[in-house]
């Protein structure tokens, strides 16, 4: 008897999940083409009452532009909506979209309008278009100077094009006018790229204690002082503020990833993975789902992890080609296709994707370590070295910026500085990707021999 209910019941199951995924599928393609962007449900558990309140907000200001395309204050109000989606959701290029279409109508009608070009240089950095999101945010500095949301756009537009100074200065004008969570999370991460992990600790302190608890902006920050500690191997610190996001806001899914790299840190692979398989089920994050690819790795699940390493290049690629049709579309994802093709061993690809990013952004400290990261893999070590130098100009403590910089000066024959860079880098026993910390050991114990 159970055996026939099933036979009938599974079908019928199967003709329904079909009949949705293709009726979610059409109704998002005639929003697309419509410039109408309807609030999507979210992977996973996460269709809960804040989205329920997300998406009646966003339905209740579409209604109003529908009746009064002019009402700006809900055409502000729906961009934001949109943003904040696409944080929460990791549905990233479609929000972003979704934001700047709504944005750039009011643009088409008043050009100078302040908080649309605040609006638009925001999506601009998510889509990893970083030097129009300067040029957008230095645009809306000329028309008001007194904004500390404008300074953090500078802040970040300035972090991504590898102007350092300009970034240091725009964090003092910002946190001058308001500090609080904004201003100290990007306090934090300046001291952080100048290698003050304990002042960048503090500070990311303060914008957590600055915010609402469970929130997603207090609960990211609280996420990034744990990746500090990670570190500063303080793994039990790191283990403990993504606990506490996780009770703060039960399935989040960049704390569930944290758990994740302390898991894999202390080889406990299965584990490592069902972390981050909750979290890629939960959030449509790239970084995530490059982690997974390592840790399925690790694991021994080599088909899994090459399947889900071709599956990002093709999203990744499918996300460039929008930007062909549309230039307000689409990301940037080279820095991240470049690391894809590496983890294939393709290096030859990898330095493709490379370049393309390096042309776009050549002083920036993470873009000269993937430059430097592949020549070493190409074994073109003077190469490397060009642009370990620029990687290194901000004195960065990052531990697998220090051990890339030592792996390339041992096999540039630079002993000393090889030596000391590998021993910086695995000082304090941090979490970084196994691969490069065993290599580092191994290459550490042949210099002190």
């Amino acid at each position: 008897m159970k055996k026939n209910f099933w036979n009938i019941i599974l079908p019928v199951f199967f003709i329904l999940a079909v009949g949705f995924v293709v009726i979610r599928f059409k109704d998002r393609q005639r929003a697309e083409n419509n410039d109408v962007f309807v609030f999507l449900p979210r992977n996973g558990n996460n269709n809960n009452a804040e989205w329920l309140a997300a998406k009646k907000n966003a339905d209740k200001l579409m209604a109003k532009l529908k009746s009064d395309p002019n009402d700006t204050r809900s055409v502000f109000a729906l961009a934001n909506a949109y943003i904040m989606e696409a944080r929460i959701s990791g549905n990233i290029a479609y929000y972003d979209r979704a934001a700047m279409k709504t944005v750039d109508k009011l643009l088409e009608k008043e050009p100078g309008n302040y908080e649309a070009l605040m609006l638009r240089a925001l999506v601009q950095l998510s889509q990893h278009h970083f030097a129009e999101a300067l040029a957008t945010a230095q645009l809306t500095e000329s028309i008001d100077a007194n904004s500390a949301f404008v300074y953090g756009l500078l802040i970040d537009a300035n972090v991504e094009m590898g102007n350092y100074e300009a970034a240091v200065e725009a964090a003092e004008k910002m946190i001058s006018i308001r500090p609080d969570l904004r201003s100290y999370s990007r306090i934090a991460y300046l001291r952080e790229i100048h290698g003050d992990y304990p002042g960048a600790a503090v500070a990311m302190k303060l914008a957590v204690e600055a915010g609402v608890t469970a929130e997603e902006s207090t609960e990211w920050c609280r996420v990034q002082l744990g990746k500090l500690y990670e570190h500063m191997g303080d793994v039990a610190k790191a283990s403990f503020q993504y606990k506490l996001s996780l009770a703060a806001r039960p399935g989040y899914a960049y704390a569930l990833a944290g758990l994740g790299r302390i898991a894999a840190y202390e080889k406990k692979y299965d584990s490592a993975v069902h972390y981050y398989e909750q979290a890629t089920a939960l959030i449509n994050d790239l970084g995530t789902k490059e982690e997974l690819v390592k840790v399925y790795m690790y694991a021994g699940h080599a088909e899994r992890s090459a399947s889900l390493n071709k599956e990002l290049i093709n999203e990744m690629n499918k996300a460039a080609k929008l930007l062909v049709n549309d230039p307000d579309a689409g990301h940037y994802s080279d820095k991240e296709m470049a690391y894809a093709y590496i983890q294939n061993k393709n290096y030859d690809k990898a330095l493709e994707y490379a370049m393309a990013e390096y042309k776009r952004r050549p002083k920036n400290i993470e873009v000269n370590e993937t430059m430097a990261w592949v020549h070493y893999k190409r074994n073109e070590i003077d190469k490397a070295l060009t642009y370990l130098d620029a990687a290194l100009i901000t004195k960065s403590m990052n531990p697998v910026l220090l051990c890339t910089a030592g792996l390339i000066y041992a096999k540039a024959g630079n002993t000393e500085k090889g030596k000391k860079m590998l021993e910086l880098g695995l000082k304090h026993n941090p979490v970084m990707p196994e691969e490069i910390k065993s290599e580092s050991k191994e290459a550490l114990k042949g210099l002190m021999n």
